[in-house]
């Protein structure tokens, strides 16, 4: 009879703490907000958890370099045309100097010069070598190009039907090599310096020829590009 009358007092109790713990928890739960409660049980579920550690996004460079260009140097990209949508571009310190964006990209052959020793643009323009006679006007462009200046080029569409020996010969004395394997409907790019030497090792040209069985466009070849940084002490 004591065991049982033991036994019934611990059930008892049991019940009578399971009730005052429901009836706290009620309490809480009235008093308590409901998004706090939620809140803090996710917190608690995270107890244990690993952070997740997130990698900050990239710093956009200078032209949209891949790497900066260092202290002391200018940051350059040329990017020609690619079939008739694709216009071509030509950056110099983050500013475009040709483009779609600012409406003097064209046809032909597109030429900036710029100011070496400030780095500012000095004229731009584009010479459309498919209709009309314009070899010979950019022939001017290019030997009135004062001395201290860099040029700039890109072909968009085709630029060598109405190109004529002459102005290929005053892109030649600039240093371009492809100036003379120029065809139709060639992706070129051409960066030079007039009166000072630009360093070996930056890119300063490329070429891609229209070929049917590997033009990425329906008669034009893919875009090309050059990209580089010229130190700002040369003169």
């Amino acid at each position: 009879m004591r065991l049982g009358w033991s036994n019934l007092a611990k059930l008892s109790g049991l019940l009578l703490a399971s009730v005052c713990a429901w009836y706290l928890g009620y309490l809480f739960a009235d008093i308590i907000p409901e998004d706090s409660m939620s809140s803090a049980i996710e917190n608690i579920q995270r107890i244990g958890e690993k952070p997740v550690l997130k990698a900050p996004p990239p710093k956009r460079q200078k032209c949209d370099h891949w790497s900066p260009c260092s202290p002391g140097s200018y940051a350059y990209r040329l990017l020609s045309g690619g079939g008739k949508e694709k216009l071509a571009k030509i950056c110099f310190e983050d500013e475009l100097l040709i483009s779609e964006q600012k409406g003097n990209v064209g046809r032909g052959i597109n030429i900036a010069i710029v100011n070496y020793k400030t780095g500012k643009v000095i004229s731009t323009e584009f010479f459309d070598m498919w209709e009309g006679d314009f070899s010979g006007p950019m022939t001017t462009f290019i030997k009135n190009a004062p001395q201290g200046s860099l040029l700039l080029m890109v072909t968009h569409d085709d630029g060598s039907s109405r190109l004529k020996d002459g102005a290929k010969k005053a892109i030649a004395e600039l240093g371009s090599k492809e100036i003379w394997n120029l065809k139709f409907r060639s992706s070129w790019a051409f960066i030079a310096a007039k009166g000072f030497n630009l360093p070996d090792n930056i890119q300063k040209e490329k070429i891609n020829h229209s070929e049917n069985s590997k033009n990425r466009y329906n008669g034009w070849p893919a875009e090309i590009q050059i990209e580089g940084c010229i130190p700002v002490n040369l003169i």
